[in-house]
């Protein structure tokens, strides 16, 4: 539970980050707020020579709601997401989420940043991302580009990210309609069994516009057009949830773990899924 030595850097600003990760490549990573990379290292599952903390860099920690869309800095907490009361009004299933991300000391160290970034299929935030049609934005040396958040995740811990990059904003179309994150976990703390994000627009008695993705049921986070299309055009009956869980279970892959075999994982996507449908499609 101790990690290998390595050299601690503190820049403050973007351009010393950079600097650091062109000088020594492969062997530098970034910090957020920890929570994912410093029990990999305690463990001897990430071997980072040259460690670059991001805490003193400005202006990656503001929450901006605008018009039509909201712009979240990497740095920004989980608590921080509870606490803004306009995010709350503006995207409330952001905040659904955070709150049952790991426990309040996480969560007031735990970033935006870092748990979409390092590509953990477990993680809470990039399925919700996925979800919400999110667009991260990165920079590197040469310079800055936005990745939606549907093409960010190749496999585990494998995204579109660049290792020179570092990812400094999450911008989201502001949300429509009703909402649910449910999570499914053995205990307080726990990465999810299976968890769903649902949002929906309800025209008249109508599904108008469906977006769904689970998380940690295959090596990335999954966005289920197939299911989110199951759902347009009906009224959300017993039948046409049963064709998005259908459709969302085709597009899941699950592998057995000390959370379950496979069939059960499969079990549970199903409810869960079900649950979040219902409870988005009462709040539309």
């Amino acid at each position: 539970m101790i990690p290998a030595a390595f050299e601690y850097y503190r820049p403050k600003d973007i351009a010393g980050v950079l600097s650091i990760l062109e000088e020594h490549g492969d062997d530098a990573r970034v910090m957020a707020g920890g929570h994912s990379l410093i029990p990999m290292m305690k463990l001897r599952m990430a071997d980072v020579p040259h460690l670059i903390d991001l805490q003193d860099v400005g202006g990656m920690s503001d929450i901006t709601v605008g018009g039509d869309s909201i712009r979240i800095g990497a740095m920004v907490t989980q608590a921080d997401i509870i606490d803004h009361d306009g995010l709350a009004t503006a995207a409330p299933i952001l905040r659904e989420a955070a709150l049952q991300i790991a426990d309040p000391q996480v969560r007031y160290m735990g970033t935006v940043g870092g748990n979409v970034a390092n590509g953990d299929p477990g993680n809470d935030m990039p399925g919700l991302m996925q979800c919400l049609d999110a667009v991260f934005t990165v920079i590197g040396t040469d310079g800055e580009r936005d990745i939606p958040a549907r093409d960010f995740y190749e496999a585990a811990y494998m995204t579109a990210r660049e290792d020179e990059e570092v990812l400094t904003a999450v911008t989201i179309p502001l949300p429509k309609g009703g909402y649910a994150y449910e999570k499914q976990k053995r205990k307080i703390g726990d990465y999810a069994t299976a968890a769903a994000a649902v949002q929906i627009v309800k025209d008249g008695g109508t599904c108008a516009a469906a977006s769904i993705a689970m998380t940690n049921l295959s090596d990335t986070p999954v966005y289920s057009e197939a299911a989110s299309n199951a759902l347009v055009g009906t009224a959300v009956d017993d039948a046409a949830l049963g064709a998005a869980v259908a459709a969302m279970l085709g597009d899941i892959d699950p592998t057995e773990d000390n959370r379950g075999p496979v069939a059960f994982k499969n079990h549970v996507a199903g409810v869960i899924l079900r649950r979040a449908i219902a409870r988005a499609w009462s709040r539309a």
